[in-house]
């Protein structure tokens, strides 16, 4: 099989983009894992596939994590996908929206910056009292299009990130689809600093688009 792909980032979440608006390609898991291992494959934390539109939008985003599981949308893939649209596209268009399964997202091109309007954050709960890998954590958590669990802390050089990230992800709180987990310091007011585990990449990641939000 030969394929054409883009590889793209957006603030360090790197992905492997295909143009699938004539549905010719069809990956399974095991070959959408296989081109996202960063020592056997191109590499990525994820795949995204443009896709025609079934319902509201003019395109629909098809977003597969690493290890080739598909999820409902990624913050900043949907951010690489609509420049990629663009590209697609000689960079002639000044909006679109685009079918997730979180909803239509939009976004809008000015130059080769891009600014999407994502899902609302639904299913808050806060201060959750939670026993993570032998520790007692206060975890608030929220969906912003993907499911995700903050917890704050004092210090993120100390945090065990993968190991309380993967207690997270996996914890019977947030079955059966698990969770991403981020760990928040406040820097100053209005100022943050996060390191995220993701669900599906199934480590830390340089950044988080929806985790952000």
């Amino acid at each position: 099989m030969t394929l054409n792909f883009t590889k793209m980032n957006g603030a360090g979440n790197d992905f492997v983009m295909l143009d699938n608006r004539d549905l010719s390609i069809s990956l399974t898991r095991e070959q959408i894992e296989k081109l996202c291992d960063r020592h056997r494959g191109i590499g990525a934390d994820g795949l995204l596939c443009v896709e025609p539109a079934t319902a509201d939008g003019d395109f629909k985003m098809r977003y597969y994590n690493a290890d080739g599981g598909e999820a409902e949308m990624c913050g900043n893939g949907a951010r690489c996908f609509g420049r990629f649209v663009n590209h697609l596209h000689d960079n002639k268009l000044t909006k679109i929206s685009f079918e997730t399964q979180a909803g239509i997202i939009s976004a809008e091109f000015e130059g080769d910056q891009v600014r999407i309007n994502m899902s609302v954050p639904h299913s808050l709960k806060l201060s959750q009292h939670l026993s993570v890998a032998g520790a007692g954590l206060t975890v608030h958590s929220v969906n912003t299009g993907v499911p995700h669990a903050v917890v704050m802390v004092d210090d993120l050089e100390i945090v065990p990130i993968r190991e309380w990230g993967a207690a997270l992800r996996f914890h019977e709180a947030f079955k059966p689809k698990g969770t991403n987990a981020n760990f928040v310091k406040v820097i100053a007011p209005g100022s943050i600093s996060i390191r995220t585990y993701e669900r599906g990449v199934e480590d830390e990641t340089l950044a988080c688009g929806t985790g952000m939000v």
